[in-house]
């Protein structure tokens, strides 16, 4: 063991003065337990050189002594270092960061262990510190008491590049993978942008206590994304139970300030009693102001003050209430525009805008319509007690139409979330089939005012064949190509585009290549499935 030590990098160990536990004196010393004695009296540990660093060298005298006799082969060198209190982070990082700059280590020719069991508990989170950012080009050596008088003391060396920290790392992002779940309310997302504006999201929500601003169309969920932005600060303990919104659109006059920051009775007709308001009722929580861009100027001077100074005075009161609430404002606006229109506070803005979060339409974010279809489902399972699945045909059928580049989703992840509940309520046995998607697919291309018969398949004609081949057609070839096109636009493949456009032949025909009989249709235009379907998406 001792020939194997000796062949391998020479071990140094750096660590502090005990000046309790390493400080005992008298011959009941050998009974206790000692931490910088006992990481030299290992057989498994050879320590060729000690770098003992202290505040006062006089109290080392016995400990250095008493490291002669249990390893002799230990070289000592004592360090004084200026710290007048030992308690102080910034004295004691100063110290050993000076320390660490002008000691001479060689890496390549020695071993070393920065040993954290002694000294303050602000010395060892600065060796940590110190050692974690390369300071001291080493590992950690942690030492411990025997559990029993019958055992030994242990220690032990934690390399902070390798598994062990890799572990904790694993875990941490365990957490933050967590975090963002709670924010996505355990829907998973195929979207690239969305995935990485939760992460963002995430973080801030985790690391500020600034105003966060969510902006986009009606229906891309920014309520329900400030609900979990509540759900993750409740977690993390930055905010209490309390979540208080309001659609400041509702809001006019009198009662705009009354809602938001209260009054005192008497403060206008028909205030026949005080009022708190929703800002003081969100004190310690989370206060979400959707579509705060239909606010009246009075309303937002009197909130940017509320946000600034955390305190308000109600309607009528002589007297400025606090509170300290988390706000989450909403807008479906161009701000900016409105505040050249002079409809919006430039300085509110700017308060409010350093945290700008523009939530993607649910046409960007189509390949997520399967995961949020299993969402709503789960939705109307749990508000009504029925549990609705999709025959497969007709699951397959709602999400080809859901996802083609023709379908509207004008009202957003509402269009979506409406349909859903209109095909379960329809549903027989408790199951969605054909009959109920194509009834819903017709509804909604009349809502977005796009029927299927009116599609943009002249376009994708024209962008297949060009202009003047477009041009060139007949037209009664040119309504019948188009009519082909847009079914091959829409349909997975081949055999599923043929199916649908010889159905009603299908029957009567021994012969059912309907793949091979559109493939020979197509051919006389010089286009193949492959080529409509890239363009047609």
């Amino acid at each position: 063991m001792t020939s194997r030590a000796r062949a391998e990098r020479p071990t140094v160990v750096l660590g502090f003065f005990g000046t309790t536990l390493d400080a005992f004196q008298g011959p009941k010393r050998w009974e206790r337990w000692r931490p910088t004695l006992s990481a030299l009296q290992h057989e498994d540990l050879l320590v060729s050189r000690l770098e003992l660093l202290c505040t006062d060298a006089t109290k080392t005298t016995q400990l250095v002594d008493d490291i002669a006799r249990v390893s002799p082969e230990t070289e000592v060198n004592l360090h004084t270092l200026s710290v007048q209190n030992a308690w102080d982070f910034e004295q004691v990082y100063e110290a050993l960061h000076d320390f660490a700059r002008g000691y001479p280590f060689d890496p390549e020719r020695e071993r070393y262990l920065v040993h954290i069991t002694t000294g303050t508990h602000v010395a060892q989170i600065c060796l940590f510190l110190l050692t974690e950012t390369g300071f001291f080009p080493g590992e950690l050596l942690q030492t411990e008491p025997p559990h029993r008088p019958s055992n030994e003391a242990r220690y032990t060396i934690i390399d902070l590049d390798v598994a062990r920290y890799d572990r904790i790392a694993r875990r941490f992002e365990a957490e933050r993978r967590q975090r963002s779940g709670v924010l996505k309310a355990g829907i998973e997302t195929a979207n690239a942008a969305f995935n990485a504006l939760i992460d963002q999201i995430e973080h801030v929500a985790g690391s500020s206590r600034a105003p966060i601003l969510l902006s986009g169309p009606t229906g891309v969920g920014k309520t329900h994304l400030a609900r979990r932005i509540h759900a993750l600060k409740q977690q993390l303990g930055q905010a209490s139970a309390t979540f208080v919104e309001v659609n400041c659109a509702t809001l006019r006059g009198d009662q705009a300030m009354s809602t938001l920051f209260g009054h005192k009775r008497g403060a206008f007709t028909g205030a026949t009693a005080d009022r708190r308001g929703l800002l003081a009722n969100a004190d310690g929580g989370v206060l979400f102001l959707d579509e705060i861009g239909e606010l009246g100027l009075d309303e937002q001077a009197m909130l940017l003050t509320a946000i600034e100074d955390k305190r308000f005075t109600p309607l009528g009161s002589e007297r400025a209430i606090a509170s300290d609430f988390q706000l989450i404002a909403g807008t479906n606006r161009e701000l900016l525009a409105s505040v050249r229109d002079g409809r919006f506070r430039e300085d509110l803005l700017a308060r409010i805008d350093l945290w700008h979060f523009r939530l993607p339409t649910l046409r960007e974010r189509l390949e997520d319509i399967a995961p949020n279809l299993d969402y709503e489902l789960e939705r109307v399972a749990r508000e009504t007690g029925r549990r609705i699945v999709f025959h497969e045909d007709a699951r397959q059928r709602f999400l080809r139409f859901a996802t083609r580049r023709d379908a509207a989703w004008s009202g957003n992840f509402r269009d979506l979330s409406a349909a859903v509940t209109r095909m379960a309520t329809l549903a027989t046995a408790d199951r969605i089939r054909v009959a109920q998607v194509d009834a819903e697919i017709a509804r909604l291309q009349v809502s977005w005012g796009s029927p299927h018969e009116k599609s943009d398949g002249d376009a994708l004609l024209q962008s297949l064949l060009g202009t003047q081949g477009a041009a060139d057609l007949d037209l009664f070839d040119r309504a019948q190509l188009i009519a082909v096109l847009d079914v091959c636009a829409g349909e997975p493949s081949l055999s599923s585009a043929g199916r649908v456009l010889f159905a009603s032949s299908l029957r009567k025909r021994a012969t059912k290549n309907d793949a091979d009989r559109l493939r020979k249709y197509l051919a006389r235009f010089g286009l193949d499935f492959q080529r409509i379907h890239a363009a047609g998406r």
